[in-house]
């Protein structure tokens, strides 16, 4: 077998002699597939006319033989990932061996695998991922994220972490106090006035709270310090981050949208070019109603419509969150609230979810377009504005008169 050429340089870092790279690698590789698992990976090549010929199992915990075996494949050679947990290392490895990872979507190789009546095993799935990349429309293939957007979601997670278990420690504070008939002599507990209180709840130590209460009342209330402290220091790089990025500034512009919620649309979006148009982006935002019809054609709206299930949920909150805000700093946005939802007296949350869609459309544009939102939106060029005659609600007739009435 003839060997294949390497960089040089990666080969060198490596450590693979020119009498290894030639061993047990044939040119006809066209494509690899690889199932990854936490420890291991199962991995199947396949030349030009979709043969098989080679199948591997990589070890990940020598990373140093990993990277070996990785420099051995022929360059430029596309490897399909599944989408599972654990991908983003082994891509960046991929990466740096100058090889093409892309990732497919676990559901959809599932489906594929139901569709051919395999039965499910590691050199199954990766016979079946080396396959994929011979199917002309790549609907299997979903977005890979640079190592940069992978850090922003990084931080991004870090913080909601930290914020779940802040909320965990606030439920732990108040089933104390439930516990034994206590109650809080002001409206924020954990405000200034309700955090002197409890500190001076848990000094004390009488019939009303033991001693093993305080104490736990005592160790929560440190905890919730210093978790303060570190979100605190999360929100300010998230600001710094916010204010480095134009394109971030414009999406803190929405109504209801401030630096924290402009972090997320930002890290969770990562890159607007991906989206074909707006409609795309609403959809992978999980605010796309969908209908669900079977049956006879009904000229009634459509039956069992739902947003979608697939996408990002942390766009979708996002999103609605700002909704709640921008119903109350939009004029446009409150008119059309309160038109769909009667005043807000019926469907208030599906009106919302509608808010949360004109967002999304909105932040497409003006990321797109790199503009600012504006309330109104700007003429388009060589287009006049032409003023509306007013009318009488009744006859439909001008409610200024066109001709001054004679005098009698």
């Amino acid at each position: 077998m003839k060997g294949c050429p390497l960089p040089g340089g990666y080969a060198a870092r490596c450590g693979i002699s020119k009498q290894e790279t030639a061993m047990g690698m044939n040119e006809s590789v066209a494509r690899i597939g690889m199932d990854v698992h936490r420890t291991f990976s199962k991995v199947t090549a396949r030349d030009a006319q979709q043969r098989i010929v080679w199948r591997q199992r990589l070890e990940h915990r020598e990373r140093a033989d990993l990277r070996r075996r990785l420099a051995r494949w022929p360059t430029s050679t596309p490897v399909v990932l599944e989408g599972s947990f654990g991908w983003s290392w082994l891509a960046d490895e991929l990466s740096r061996a100058e090889l093409d990872p892309h990732l497919a979507s676990s559901r959809k190789v599932a489906q594929w695998r139901d569709l051919h009546g395999l039965a499910k095993s590691n050199r199954t799935d990766a016979d079946l991922l080396s396959l994929l990349g011979c199917e002309p429309p790549r609907l299997w293939e979903v977005w890979l994220p640079p190592p940069a957007v992978r850090q922003q979601r990084e931080w991004l997670r870090y913080r909601m972490t930290l914020v779940q278990l802040q909320t965990g420690l606030k439920n732990r504070v108040h089933a104390i106090l439930h516990r034994h008939g206590l109650f809080p002599e002001v409206v924020k507990l954990f405000g200034g006035r309700g955090r002197r209180w409890l500190q001076q709840l848990a000094g004390r130590r009488d019939e009303a709270l033991p001693a093993s209460a305080c104490e736990a009342l005592k160790g929560y209330l440190q905890l919730l310090d210093h978790l303060r402290l570190q979100i605190a220091r999360v929100t300010r790089t998230f600001r710094r981050q916010v204010q480095a990025d134009p394109s971030a500034l414009r999406l803190c512009t929405l109504p209801g949208v401030k630096w924290i919620l402009g972090y997320t649309l930002w890290a969770e979006i990562g890159r607007i070019e991906r989206f074909p148009s707006a409609r795309h982006l609403v959809s992978y935002s999980l605010l796309a109603p969908r209908a669900h019809d079977s049956g006879e054609d009904d000229d009634g709206p459509p039956q069992g419509r739902h947003v979608g299930h697939y996408g990002r949920r942390t766009l979708k909150w996002a999103y609605i969150e700002a909704a709640h805000g921008a119903v109350y700093k939009s004029p446009a946005l409150r008119a059309w609230f309160d038109a769909y939802t009667h005043g807000g007296r019926q469907n208030r949350n599906r009106g919302y979810i509608g808010v949360a869609r004109r967002l999304c459309q909105c932040s497409y544009v003006i990321w797109k377009k790199e503009l600012d939102y504006q309330e109104e939106p700007s003429p388009r060029p060589g287009r006049r504005r032409r003023g509306r005659r007013r009318t009488r609600p009744v006859k439909g007739q001008p409610a200024d008169a066109m001709v001054a009435a004679a005098r009698g």
